[in-house]
């Protein structure tokens, strides 16, 4: 997308896209990234802070390690049913409006989810996270249509913000539940960043004339299912779901196994997400100016390998360092998404990309964590799970090749 102005600009030529720049539009596009960056702060604090307050509200609730497990699971399943929804949402409300409904749905099932019994919790936790996975599919979306000259720029901004949301959620949600009294304001209280992303973003999709309001219709609405570039993009972007929600649940109690106290294991998880915060920043813009993303996204996986392979063989001999590789190798996903904005040239190629890669992709990831834990109950040890996340990186780092190079669905 091109923005346009009569008045007197500066023109800036960037990753082969031309953007006429004024003080107006600057400001425009300052307040709308600072709306992508708020959104992007709600998009893990409803997931990750559940983590840390699961005990609490097992015994409060007086429920099984199977509810527990329904909601540690429903997420990455409502990643992938809403992700197929998204783009057909886009087309017909536009896509500043759906994002506002999106984040009014995510405020509101973060409020229902703390108001009674378990079933609620559920019902609560479903519609939150499904607001956050049509957020995930148009997202990309706006930077594609917004930031045309900024892609890679604007994806790690999000990426990175998205990333230290979920570090927050994890961090600062126990206290919360110190100060307040338990789980239920704890969890309730990342509501008030919901709205107040909301209101932001209202003001910036409303004022500025840059956020996309629907997506280009004039294909005809064609499917990409049939496409052979979608489907690596899409496998991409699976298997690197498929090892991170894996890793995030599981290797914590590899590295307890492995005589880690429960607190370090911890930690060096936090240390896991904050890492690709960095990478994010500075990778993804990089690697979207250059001529195609392979090199990147193999070099990152490269970094996986070697600390999941440390796991394996060593795990007590340096968790830190396996744990920093680990978390280099998981930091791909700023690339998997700057991949799904480069391989697409309209805004609603990106939107059908998106919701595609999105939605059948976190359908793949959500067997992971499952596979990942009954291998380890069949086997009795934590090789043979660990053996399957390093051929996964392997049919990773083939799609990634592939999904890097300058081509478009």
């Amino acid at each position: 997308m091109r923005v346009e102005h009569s008045g007197p600009g500066l023109e800036a030529e960037l990753d082969g896209a031309v953007e006429i720049r004024t003080p107006g539009v600057v400001a425009a596009g300052a307040l709308l990234a600072v709306a992508v960056v708020l959104v992007a702060l709600n998009l893990r604090p409803a997931i990750t802070g559940v983590g840390p307050m699961l005990e609490e509200m097992r015994l409060d609730l007086g429920v099984s390690a199977v509810w527990a497990g329904v909601l540690t699971t429903l997420p990455t399943l409502c990643f992938a049913g809403a992700g197929l929804v998204a783009p057909l949402l886009a087309r017909r409300a536009g896509v500043g409006a759906a994002i506002a409904v999106a984040l009014t749905t995510l405020a509101g099932g973060l409020v229902l989810r703390v108001i009674d019994g378990p079933a609620v919790v559920l019902g609560g936790t479903l519609i939150a996270t499904a607001g956050i996975a049509l957020v995930n599919v148009l997202i990309p979306v706006v930077i594609k249509d917004s930031f045309p000259a900024r892609i890679g720029l604007m994806t790690g901004v999000y990426t990175a913000a998205l990333q230290g949301g979920g570090a927050l959620g994890s961090a600062v949600t126990p206290p919360l539940g110190d100060a307040f009294g338990g789980w239920r304001p704890a969890l309730g209280a990342w509501a008030v960043l919901a709205v107040v992303a909301l209101l932001v973003w209202l003001v910036a999709a409303r004022g500025s004339g840059r956020a996309p309001r629907r997506p280009e219709t004039a294909d005809g609405g064609r499917s990409l299912l049939r496409n052979r570039l979608a489907w690596i993009v899409t496998g991409f972007f699976g298997l690197q779901g498929f090892y991170a929600y894996a890793a995030m649940g599981w290797f914590p109690q590899v590295l307890m196994d492995a005589g880690v106290p429960r607190s370090e294991a911890g930690l060096l998880m936090g240390l896991v997400s904050l890492v690709a915060v960095p990478i994010s920043l500075f990778v993804a813009p990089l690697a979207a100016r250059g001529r195609g993303q392979s090199g990147w996204i193999i070099a990152l996986s490269v970094l996986g390998v070697a600390g999941t392979a440390g796991l394996m063989l060593a795990p007590a001999w340096s968790p830190l360092l396996w744990s920093l590789l680990a978390g280099l190798g998981m930091s791909v996903f700023s690339l998997a998404l700057t991949v799904i904005a480069l391989r697409a040239r309209t805004g609603a190629d990106t939107a059908r990309l998106s919701g595609m890669a999105q939605g059948f992709g976190y359908l793949f990831a959500a067997l992971g964590p499952f596979l990942f834990g009954l291998l380890h109950d069949v086997t009795g040890s934590w090789f043979v799970p660990l053996a399957m996340l390093l051929a996964v990186l392997a049919a990773q780092m083939v799609f990634g090749a592939l999904a890097g190079r300058s081509r478009f669905v």
